[in-house]
Order: structure tokens, then C-alpha cells, then sequence
């Protein structure tokens, strides 16, 4: 089988395998724990926060470990509206966002909170001019994400949180497909959610990033284990394995990137005739390849090709027979969506499998497209 699908999860590191193996075994202790067990382990969490931390960039602000970037997402959006005067919570986000930042905040409209979903140009891209212009004195809080996870565009955070920040709202940023990727401008930012296994680490583990005097209200409560914001024992071997990864990201950015960057371009030259980039060309991740080709069936397509992993979309929602919002926000029809791919490829590709796993796509397609005709 040849993954090529990067953006629903991607490969275990062997570097964060082999660093969550003692957490398993001989340092198995409780990290909130008093005794030495405990220490051994509390001291191995602490360096995977250092680590994640190094991998944003942040020089300053404080890391919480959560179950992934869904609870992130969830814990920082409600928390941080649960903070805000009455008067000041309107919630503007951008209707490509993924299920667990729009889901959250219709849930907060659900319980009263005003909502602006803002509408992005047929390439993906928000307007930083058209965040500003719904910026009035009632919005407490911004969400938009840096790299998006279905088409790969990214947006201008760092001049939208800058806008945000000088009109007295927090920031959200989700970073899953962003980090260690694309630089994060966390300067310009309050919250920022990620996710482990989107870095080659472990599934079951992520965080959210708050910067300095951000404080939302806990989503968990219990124990208080990490900063009194968030209750739950951690698991210091998924811990570890996270930091390892983020590690590993930090110290092999450039030459992931121009990897990628060399496989992005092989994949354009093969995806020549007839298909079309859903999408920016310019503003983008180059690990994410979105197209479509006039009357494909991606469903079948994905199901003919079976020694290719690739996707029609975000993994939440592309086993729900729906077509993708985010390429419906684009302006595609549902026949344009629902003939639309993702090939997410990254540092475990090599050009001689992306070659293979495209002549099976392309002659799969012909041969749908051809049938049809």
C-alpha cells in the first residue's frame, strides 16, 4: 500500500517510537506523582512540552497538554468565550475551517453567542480587509486556521491576529497541518491547537499553546494536572512520542519542505490535462494536492485504486456521502466537489512510489471517465 494521505494522519517516526518505549516499560510511573516513578516520568513530559514549544517558535506563553487538537479547539474557543463580558461574545470564523472549530462555535450560537461565518474568494483565501470590516466592539474572539487541511492554502494570520489584537479580541489559531511546517507567527496569536499524530507522533495526543495572561476556563475539570487549566493524568509515553516527533520537525524542516517541494511538482506535471487544482497555486503547503477532474467518481476512484491510500477530503467527514464544505465554500458544485481528490504526501514518500500510486490513479480515472462517456 502507498500512503498518500498525509493530511488524515501520517507515519510513526521510528525517533517517537523509540523515545515512548521507556514510558512503557521500566518508567511507568504516575508524572503527578511525588516519588522517584513519578518524577522519572513528570521530567519526561517536560521535555516533550520543551520540545513542542521549540517546534512553534514560541519564545514566550505556556503549552497544555490534551487528548488531541479537538479538545484543544474545543477547550480553547468555549473557555475563552466563557471569560468574556456579555457584551463581547460574537465569534468571527471562516466557513473553510475544520468540523471541530465550526462545530464548536454553532454549538456557542446554539447557547446564545452571535456567530460570523466570513466566505472565502474561489482560491480558498480570507480577505484580512474582510476580517477587519466584521471587527466590531461585540467580537471577542477570531478563529482561522494557518494551513487548511483539505485544499492546503494558507492564510495571513499573521496580519489577521495582528488586526484582531488591535481591536481587543483573542486569536485562535489551529496549526495541526502548520506545525513544523510553514513558520507559525505565534506573535500574533492567543491560542494555537496541534495535533501529534499530523508530526509523525502518536494519535491520542496534542495541545494547546496560550500565550501569556490567556486563560480559558477549563473544559475538564478534576485534578487540575496541567496548570489548573486542564485535569487528567497525562500519558507520558504519548508525551514523549509527541515530543520526539516535534523535534524531529524542528530539526528537519528545510529538507522535509524541499522534499515536498520536489514531489509537488512531480505530482503537477502528471495531473496535466483535464484536471484542475481546488485551491490557490501559490498560497499553499505544497503536501497537499487537491484536484478534480470533470465527471470522476472520487468515491470509486478511491475504492478501484487499492494499492494507493488517498482521500476525497477531510477524513472527519468523507465517509459521510456529503460533499466537502470547504469545496463548496470555494464555489464548486457538488458534482465539482464529489469529483475532487486528495494526494497528501510528505517525508516518507519517495518519487518512485508517488509515480507508481499516479499511474494507478490515472489509468483508474480513464478508464471511470472513459465508461462514462
Amino acid at each position: 500500500m502507498i500512503y498518500l494521505d498525509y493530511q488524515a494522519t501520517t507515519p510513526m517516526a521510528p525517533e517517537a517510537r523509540e523515545a515512548m518505549l521507556p514510558y512503557l516499560d521500566e518508567k511507568f510511573g504516575n508524572p503527578h506523582s511525588p516519588h522517584k516513578l513519578g518524577r522519572e516520568a513528570a521530567a519526561g513530559v517536560e521535555v516533550a512540552r520543551d520540545q513542542v514549544m521549540d517546534c512553534i517558535g514560541a519564545k514566550s506563553g505556556n503549552l497544555y497538554f490534551t487528548s488531541g487538537a479537538t479538545e484543544a479547539a474545543n477547550w480553547g474557543i468555549k473557555g475563552a468565550i466563557a471569560t468574556m463580558p456579555e457584551d463581547r461574545r460574537r465569534i468571527v470564523t471562516v466557513a473553510t475551517e475544520h468540523a471541530a472549530v465550526l462545530d464548536t462555535c454553532e454549538f456557542l450560537a446554539e447557547w446564545g453567542c452571535a456567530l460570523t461565518v466570513l466566505d472565502v474568494s474561489d482560491d480558498g483565501l480570507i480577505d484580512p480587509m474582510a476580517v477587519e470590516d466584521a471587527l466590531d466592539d461585540d467580537v471577542g474572539l477570531v478563529a482561522i486556521m494557518l494551513v487548511n487541511n483539505e485544499i492546503g492554502v494558507t492564510q495571513r494570520i499573521a496580519e489577521i491576529g495582528a488586526l484582531v489584537r488591535q481591536r481587543g479580541a483573542l486569536m485562535f489559531c489551529d496549526a495541526v497541518q502548520a506545525l513544523g511546517r510553514v513558520e507559525i507567527p505565534w506573535q500574533q496569536c492567543d491560542m494555537i491547537a496541534m495535533s501529534s499524530h499530523k508530526i509523525h507522533g502518536p494519535k491520542g495526543i496534542g495541545a494547546l499553546w496560550l500565550a501569556n495572561g490567556v486563560k480559558p476556563l477549563p473544559l475538564m475539570h478534576g485534578g487540575g494536572q496541567e496548570g489548573d487549566l486542564r485535569s487528567g493524568t497525562l500519558a507520558p509515553a504519548l508525551c514523549a512520542g509527541f515530543g520526539a516527533a516535534a523535534a524531529l520537525m524542528t530539526e528537519r524542516q528545510a529538507d522535509d519542505y524541499a522534499h515536498v517541494e520536489r514531489l509537488w511538482a512531480l505530482a503537477r506535471r502528471r495531473f496535466g490535462d483535464g484536471w484542475t487544482l481546488n485551491g490557490s497555486d501559490c498560497a499553499r503547503y505544497p503536501g497537499n494536492l487537491n484536484i478534480r477532474l470533470d465527471g470522476l467518481d472520487a468515491s470509486r476512484l478511491i475504492s478501484d485504486v487499492r494499492g494507493v491510500a488517498f482521500s476525497a477530503g477531510s477524513a472527519c467527514a468523507s465517509g459521510s456521502g456529503r460533499p466537502s464544505h470547504v469545496l463548496s465554500a470555494l464555489g464548486l458544485s457538488d458534482a465539482e466537489a464529489k469529483s475532487s481528490i486528495r494526494i497528501g504526501f510528505g517525508r516518507y514518500t519517495s518519487e518512485e512510489d508517488l509515480e507508481t500510486a499516479i499511474d494507478l490513479i490515472l489509468e483508474a480515472a480513464a478508464r471511470q471517465t472513459s465508461l462514462a462517456a
